[in-house]
């Protein structure tokens, strides 16, 4: 497995280093100190995940990320000193997989990288399966409603398969996020939500598909239904 750390701060960059060569020794450890150089090492290194900071030098982590977004679903985690809700947000709205805040735990970090690694690869997702006028393609990302082709996000893609299979049953948000990210993760869930109901539902503020329990969780109905809740 390779993963490619985008990240100009050298310490960090060694610290993350050495964690992976005590907890995960078998991967390998690529490197970009900018953005740019980052993003030709996505295209060039075809890495496995990417770790990537907010503060670059020459421009944004934020859009490192929109521009990788504009080619390729691999996952990334943003490892950044900046701790606002409002960054979370963003990076989170860009289209990042999870947010980790320095200083960080180094096995965390880890187990991280290893838990989105697994739900990419589990043998449990069957995507062979019709929800109303849904069906994937070949992965969680690629989305068909009425045939015409709608991208998802590896997390949107993620939380929208386990709520069609759980079709017309309320999950709640404990569950979503313990089954997606292993742990308490409201306000991500509610970012990725609201920009499912903006890919999917032809009034998002309106849904007919994407329903929620407000502060408590969602369920979604593969058929269209007057019951539908306008709040996130």
């Amino acid at each position: 497995m390779k993963i490619l750390i985008i990240e100009d701060d050298a310490q960090t960059t060694e610290i993350v280093k050495l964690s992976f060569k005590l907890g995960w020794p078998d991967v390998r450890l690529l490197e970009a100190s900018s953005g740019e150089s980052g993003l030709a090492m996505v295209e060039t290194a075809k890495p496995d995940a990417i770790i990537l900071d907010i503060g670059l030098p020459d421009i944004s982590g934020y859009e490192v990320l929109r521009q990788i977004r504009l080619f390729s679903e691999l996952p990334v985690i943003i490892l950044t000193i900046r701790n606002e809700e409002s960054d979370i947000v963003k990076a989170l709205s860009l289209g990042a997989d999870d947010y980790l805040v320095k200083p960080f735990r180094q096995m965390e970090l880890l187990a991280r990288i290893k838990a989105i690694s697994r739900r990419l690869h589990s043998p449990e997702v069957d995507l062979e399966f019709e929800c109303g006028p849904f069906h994937f393609g070949q992965s969680v990302t690629k989305l068909y409603k009425n045939d015409k082709p709608i991208r998802l996000t590896n997390i949107e893609g993620q939380i929208l398969y386990y709520l069609m299979r759980s079709n017309g049953r309320y999950i709640y948000n404990e569950t979503i996020a313990q089954k997606i990210w292993g742990e308490n993760a409201y306000e991500r869930i509610r970012v990725n939500i609201r920009h499912l109901r903006e890919k999917i539902e032809d009034n998002p503020s309106n849904p007919k598909f994407l329903i929620n329990i407000p502060g408590k969780g969602y369920m979604f109905i593969c058929q269209d239904s007057p019951k539908a809740e306008s709040s996130s």
